[in-house]
């Protein structure tokens, strides 16, 4: 039913918010995206590394007690 969205859905959208928010402000847009997505990406390495750093200790752990 659904196959995804072509290309010219793509431009459609991208007319659409040209027209709303105007040149000025796309710029803007794509500065607050673009940083956003950073921080997303940031946010997941760090939960990668908490999660990692705490399967190293867990053994250690464990040895410990026994």
């Amino acid at each position: 039913m659904f196959s995804g969205i072509g290309p010219m859905e793509i431009i459609f959208i991208l007319l659409i918010v040209l027209v709303i928010f105007g040149p000025k402000r796309l710029p803007e847009m794509g500065k607050s995206v673009g940083k956003a997505i950073k921080e997303f990406k940031n946010a997941g390495k760090e939960i990668q590394q908490d999660i990692v750093s705490s399967l190293e200790e867990e053994p250690e752990s464990k040895n410990k007690q026994g």
